[in-house]
This record gives C-alpha cells, sequence and structure tokens, in this order.
C-alpha cells in the first residue's frame, strides 16, 4: 500500500514537471515556448494565457523610462533593459503560474484603483461641503436690483450695460465681487444668455455699505451679442467674492457639474453608498 502511494505521489510530482515552461534564454525560444505553454493548456484557458502574459508583460514595462530614454538619447540600452525584466518575470513559469501571476498582479491594481478612488471621492465631497457653505456665506452679499439694457451712444452701435445695486451684509471688507449673470424669458426653458462677469470695487464695500454699479460689459463680447425680448429677465448670482488681500472669502464655484459627474461616478464604480 505504501509503495503504491510512492508511486502515485512519483506520477503526480513528474506529470508537474512535465508541463511546458516558458523559455526566455532567446528570442526564439522564448516564442516557440510561449506558443507550447498555451497549446498545452486547455481550450478554454488559452486566452486567458494569452491575456495573462500580456499583463505580466505590461507590468514590467515602465513606460516613463521609455519614453525619457527616447528623449535622452539612450533609448536602445533602456529598451534592451526592459525587455530582460519582461524576460525575467515570464521565464521558468507554466501557464497556470502565468495567469495566477497575473491575477495577483490586477488583484493588486484593483486594490491601489479602489484606495485613489476613494482618496478622490473623499476631496470632492470636502470640496463640494466647502461650495456650499461658500454659497450660503454668499447669500449675505445681497444684489438688491439687477438690470439689464442696451444703451444708445452717440456714435456706433449700442453698448450693453448691467447695473446692480448691492449690499454687503458680510462681517468682511469685499475688494472684488463675482457674478453669474442670466438673461431669460417667464415660460422659456432655456435662458437668452448665461455668463460670468466681475468688478473690482474701487476702495471696496466694508461691511453694511451699499452700492450702485453702472457696469460696462464688451460690447464686442456674448452680452453685446444677446437678442433677448422685452419680457426677458436679468438675474444675478453672487459666485465669489475676494477679501482686502485680493484672496477668495467665499468660492462657490470650486466645486463645478464636472465634478459632481465624476463624483458620482466614482461613488457608483467604488462605493455602496
Amino acid at each position: 500500500m505504501k509503495k503504491m502511494v510512492f508511486a502515485c505521489g512519483l506520477v503526480l510530482l513528474l506529470s508537474g514537471c512535465d508541463k511546458p515552461k516558458v523559455d526566455t534564454s532567446t528570442d526564439e525560444s522564448m516564442k516557440t515556448s510561449l506558443q507550447k505553454v498555451k497549446e498545452s493548456l486547455p481550450e478554454d484557458k488559452r486566452q486567458a494565457f494569452s491575456d495573462a502574459a500580456t499583463t505580466i508583460m505590461m507590468s514590467n514595462v515602465d513606460m516613463k523610462a521609455v519614453m525619457a530614454g527616447a528623449f535622452s538619447g539612450n533609448g536602445d540600452a533602456i529598451a534592451t533593459a526592459q525587455a530582460e525584466k519582461v524576460k525575467a518575470a515570464l521565464n521558468g513559469k507554466t501557464g497556470e503560474e502565468i495567469i495566477s501571476e497575473a491575477k495577483a498582479i490586477q488583484a493588486e491594481r484593483a486594490k491601489k484603483e479602489q484606495q485613489q478612488a476613494l482618496q478622490e471621492i473623499a476631496e470632492l465631497q470636502q470640496k463640494k461641503t466647502a461650495s456650499q457653505t461658500a454659497k450660503a456665506s454668499l447669500r449675505n452679499f445681497v444684489v438688491n436690483k439687477s438690470r439689464f439694457f442696451f444703451e444708445k451712444q452717440e456714435f456706433g452701435g449700442p453698448r450693453p450695460v448691467i447695473e446692480l445695486s448691492v449690499e454687503n451684509k458680510t462681517t468682511s471688507p469685499v475688494s472684488r465681487a463675482y457674478f453669474k449673470g442670466t438673461i431669460a424669458s417667464p415660460g422659456r426653458t432655456i435662458p437668452w444668455l448665461v455668463d460670468t462677469f466681475n468688478y473690482s470695487i474701487p476702495g471696496g464695500l466694508e461691511p453694511g455699505e451699499k452700492a450702485n454699479w453702472p457696469l460696462l460689459p464688451n460690447m464686442f463680447s456674448d452680452w453685446g451679442k444677446v437678442q433677448a425680448p422685452e419680457d426677458a429677465v436679468f438675474t444675478v448670482e453672487v459666485m465669489r467674492l475676494d477679501g482686502a488681500d485680493g484672496n477668495a472669502l467665499f468660492d462657490s464655484g470650486s466645486f463645478s457639474e464636472d465634478d459632481q459627474k465624476r463624483l458620482d461616478m466614482l461613488k457608483s464604480k467604488y462605493t455602496s453608498q
């Protein structure tokens, strides 16, 4: 009985040794052995083997080093070094070993991708929270009146004019204000114009102060080209305020629609929320 068990074990050991392995000692032996290893596998694993071999090869190639070599004139030496690294990663392995190693590489890659995605999700959520907080603070810079019209000139065509009446109810002086203006007609889904503009306030606007501003957009910009009917309404949203030092006090535009789309995509792919 013991002899039979030993014999069976020996057969299994020998059969394992008989599995073809990749030989990368020369380019020709590498090509031939890869094909031989592939053909030794069951047909339903052959495509997996090809994909796995490609995964291992690509994971052992440093594309930054290759590109740097191409620009430095040392491309041949770097390409040779990269090729040797690929050969070493495949040499002496069976088909099953190559498939198994590729799965490990892919699992590690997926783990890193998830870690990076979760970090980006946290950053985007923090950015969104900061934007929402800024919006709440920006409501204290009140636009009491907004009007858009074209003013006739003695020479040339009419020029666009934006009139604003504002009040600074924040606790900080404001040196520059940024706005998003919308010209739309009641009952219409699509506005005639949505555009941004900003104004550097001479002397700034201290807390509690009010101001009336006639602003003159570039007549060759979209403000000078818009053709809205008389029933159109001009509304203004405060997007950002700069303080006395020129830096942003509050900025609601730091989190964009593209940021929201990116956040939604990452959360749907990498979290269960």
